[in-house]
């Protein structure tokens, strides 16, 4: 049967890191035919660097900025961080909901794409009566009773002890998270709906590397990385000592410290380290770094990764990623958000040691380094893990799974969008920015 052409409205957050593999499956979806257009603040549109993904801007900033948005995920923790970046993120969502279903109907989007990480996506889908797919770029979010929050390091525990410890961070998630659930709580009693439920949600986790989970929803897939094809050949400089990739991420870069550590704990085991700061470091803190690294804002990691030996990350989840795909154990430092669950996981399934960043020393993280290196059972897991991932189909099935579900689904919902349109416009003009 045909695929039936559809215009696809994606709502992530504004970061590269889910801006960057939903691009990905966007061209996928393009080359069966579908359209497909990223909604977010105006500023988000310097984030989409394919030419066949459109982007469609939001009316109005509500006092939201971009740049002071990321500069607060940029310090994401602590007694005044951790709350701080949280109500960033309540108003970003706020500023979604109130602003996006305009967009979604003026450019006449007929289904919704929306990653796990941003909540307003499944109420804007609710509202547009529109068809609704679930996407994640990072750590599945979903509970379980002996599935650890994801914001928490801690290994699984399928015993009582376990699920009670799981209880207990999953309510001291929720109250941390209420600035948000609020947000979502006074849309929904406003709009007197509830959340859409997703078609299907595909993700890029491998199940590999997630715990072990009895309560998956029928609609759920696990997959590989969204990646644009094979990495071309790079060429490093080879001084004779084996290269160790550093990274932190595009937000944490500007952590010259922690950077400094890393590139001293490679030295001290006779490696090179090549590292990416993402912009964080000016040319002087980058020459200044020990050991002699390779530093550059960014590296295509992909490539970089095949050369190295090791990786150490903060955990981010789509460098994890690359490093699992190129067979590379990992040292995680992990900084924030999913980082610590991460981790945790790495460590479960023996693909990478964990070293807290409290306490973190040049000699404690060579030891790691050096131990990674040294016992097998590190790169045959993460060997084990790439080929998981080979065989998963990455961004390529993903878009097959979203088009067969959305064929399968029919499209009375999309003949909808058109009429419903107009009373979105109706309804948001006689409740002002609601």
């Amino acid at each position: 049967m045909p695929i039936e052409p559809r215009h696809v409205a994606i709502i992530a957050p504004p970061t590269p890191g889910h801006f960057n593999p939903l691009q990905v499956l966007g061209g996928e979806l393009v080359r069966l035919g579908h359209r497909v257009t990223m909604v977010h603040l105006g500023e988000a549109a310097g984030l989409v660097d394919d030419p066949r993904i459109g982007f469609a801007a939001i009316e109005g900033r509500g006092g939201v900025s971009l740049a002071a948005y990321h500069a607060t995920l940029a310090a994401p923790t602590g007694p005044i961080g951790l709350p701080r970046m949280i109500r960033a993120t309540a108003a970003m969502t706020a500023l979604l909901l109130d602003r996006a279903p305009m967009v979604l109907a003026r450019i006449g989007a007929d289904t919704i794409i929306a990653d796990a990480a941003e909540p307003a996506g499944p109420l804007i889908a609710a509202r547009l009566q529109l068809p609704l797919v679930g996407s994640i770029t990072g750590l599945p979010l979903l509970r379980e009773p002996e599935v650890p929050p994801p914001f928490l390091g801690w290994r699984y525990r399928a015993d009582g002890l376990g699920r009670f410890r799981n209880r207990g961070g999953y309510q001291v998630s929720g109250v941390l998270m209420r600035p948000i659930d609020r947000v979502l709580g006074e849309r929904r009693r406003a709009w007197g709906i509830a959340d859409a439920q997703p078609l299907v949600q595909v993700a890029q986790c491998p199940a590999g590397l997630d715990y072990p989970r009895d309560y998956l929803p029928a609609s759920f897939r696990y997959g590989a990385p969204w990646r644009a094809g094979a990495p071309a050949p790079l060429d490093l400089p080879d001084d004779g000592r084996p290269l160790i990739f550093c990274s932190l991420g595009t937000l944490q870069g500007a952590r010259r410290h922690l950077l400094a550590i890393m590139a001293a704990a490679c030295a001290a085991i006779g490696a090179r380290a090549v590292i990416g700061h993402g912009g964080g470091l000016s040319a002087t803190e980058a020459a200044a770094l020990p050991g002699n690294p390779l530093v550059r804002a960014f590296w295509p990691q992909e490539a970089v990764l095949r050369q190295c030996v090791a990786a150490v990350l903060h955990g981010g989840f789509n460098t994890v990623l690359d490093a699992l795909a190129a067979g590379v154990p990992i040292v995680a430092v992990p900084i924030a958000f999913e980082q610590p669950g991460t981790a945790a996981r790495l460590a479960w399934v023996g693909a990478g040691r964990v070293v807290p960043m409290r306490g973190l020393t040049q000699e404690r993280l060579a030891r790691s380094l050096a131990a990674v290196i040294r016992e097998p059972g590190y790169r045959a897991s993460a060997r084990r893990l790439a080929a998981g991932m080979r065989a998963a189909g990455g961004a390529a099935f993903a878009a097959a799974t979203i088009s067969a579900a959305l064929r399968d689904a029919g499209g009375a919902a999309a003949t909808r969008a058109s009429a419903d349109s107009n009373d979105v416009r109706d309804d948001m003009r006689r409740s002002g920015s609601r």
